[in-house]
């Protein structure tokens, strides 16, 4: 048997935009042939063409080309819009291609959108076997793994109710459970975690990794690039329905973050109806600069800080600020407040701009892009704003810390530790 569970071989996608794909009775397609050939007397009358008017298109995918091995966990990354669901309705039979050809060797399951097979007339244990149907299932197989389904979903007080009556998160438990648990060869997956609690994605990983080590073939795709690398054992990039790149996760994800987020290193907003924030806040200013020479560029060995300036624009309001900041593989590596500052923290500030900087001392990154997610705050727990990517960027590598070592160096920091080194015996040990 061949160790390839999917081929896919130039595969291109287009749809053309405004064009209404439906069945029509002959009623209807005589009517509509007339009323065109109305729509041209003017035309003809003035002695102009005729011609229909060209349809645009839009290419969602150009000439994919990769393949899967079986037990492979395929990752799959790119900013939305970039051809990931086409790719997968195509894998799942969803939909046919314009061009090229999908082989596939094995059972296909997917979860391409939460409850996507559901019938919401039907009972959720009804639809456990209504997709297990689909899949192609003997009804003995979907008899042996259905108590672990309503286990893991946990609605087993609600499995005999309509699925319309089930709560958004009753819904996405019960889907992801049918997917993952009914025996497919290949498992399509379609940003799952980008929805329910955070106890049911965590929930969802161990799954996604026991089902990973029974040696099934996996294609997941998903925002969470933490996810990708942690699960994957390789990862390709689509861009604008093109691939990109395709390789190990941790080298591709890192590509794509250096190439998906453009520097951001200073944003001003004069217009101060026009700035972010709220009726109590507004941003006037944020930017990265080096503490010690502001036209130098950040290493890793460099010191610097990042500013913040806003607008207070209500009297006796305690407010202050709070960052995140997150490396290219989306770790939080730190948050940070300005808890310890000794004039404002704590005490009522009037109406006027106001500057807060975040020092941040050197050899501590590692080198890589960085975003800063901001969250203004009043009294010690009410979010006001959350400014998300408000400064994106690089710390670049540096060479006087790697003592001739040019491999990769991992780790979210690099910070500079003391070691001590010393002989404790001299001579041949027996």
């Amino acid at each position: 048997m061949s160790d390839v569970a999917l081929r896919v071989e130039q595969v291109s996608k287009v749809y053309r935009l405004g064009r209404r794909n439906r069945h029509q009775t002959l009623r209807e397609s005589l009517t509509d042939a007339v009323a065109q050939s109305v729509r041209r007397i003017p035309a003809r009358l003035k002695g102009l063409p005729s011609s229909r008017p060209a349809q645009e298109t839009f290419w969602a995918l150009k000439e994919v080309t990769f393949g899967v091995a079986q037990g492979e966990v395929l990752g799959i990354i790119g900013r939305n819009g970039a051809g990931k669901s086409t790719l997968l309705k195509i894998l799942s039979r969803i939909t046919e291609p314009t061009q090229g050809r999908v082989q596939g060797y094995g059972r296909v399951g997917s979860l391409l959108e939460v409850g996507t097979g559901f019938h919401p007339e039907l009972t959720g244990r009804e639809n456990i076997y209504l997709n297990g149907a689909i899949l192609g299932m003997r009804k003995s197989e979907i008899r042996n793994t259905f108590d672990e389904i309503v286990d893991f979903a946990e609605i087993e007080t609600f499995l005999d109710m309509p699925v319309k009556r089930y709560s958004s998160g009753m819904y996405v438990r019960l889907a992801f459970a049918v997917a993952a648990h009914l025996e497919s060869e290949i498992l399509l997956v379609d940003e799952v975690l980008a929805v329910g609690d955070a106890a049911f994605q965590k929930k969802c990983l161990g799954k996604m990794e026991d089902v990973t080590n029974q040696g099934r073939t996996v294609l997941f795709v998903s925002h969470n690039l933490l996810a990708v690398q942690d699960l994957c054992n390789r990862a390709i990039w689509l861009q604008e329905g093109r691939l990109v790149e395709e390789g190990p996760p941790g080298r591709v994800v890192s590509h794509y973050v250096q190439t998906s987020f453009s520097a951001l290193t200073e944003q001003r907003w004069e217009d101060v109806n026009a700035a972010p924030g709220s009726d109590d806040v507004r941003l006037r200013r944020a930017c990265v600069r080096p503490t010690e020479d502001a036209a130098a560029s950040i290493d890793v060995c460099t010191p610097f800080a990042m500013e913040f300036e806003y607008l207070n624009l209500k009297p006796g309001a305690y407010l202050n600020l709070s960052l995140q900041l997150y490396n290219e593989q989306g770790i939080l590596v730190f948050e940070s407040a300005p808890v310890h500052e000794p004039v404002w923290q704590g005490n009522p500030m009037p109406v006027g701009l106001f500057k807060d900087v975040c020092h941040v001392p050197g050899n501590l990154l590692n080198d890589g892009m960085y975003r800063v997610v901001l969250h203004l705050v009043k009294d010690q727990g009410t979010l006001l704003h959350k400014e998300d990517d408000i400064l994106i960027f690089e710390v670049h590598d540096a060479v006087e810390n790697r003592a001739g070592w040019h491999g990769a160096w991992d780790g979210a920091v690099r910070p500079i530790l003391a070691w001590s080194t010393e002989l404790i015996q001299e001579g041949k040990m027996c």
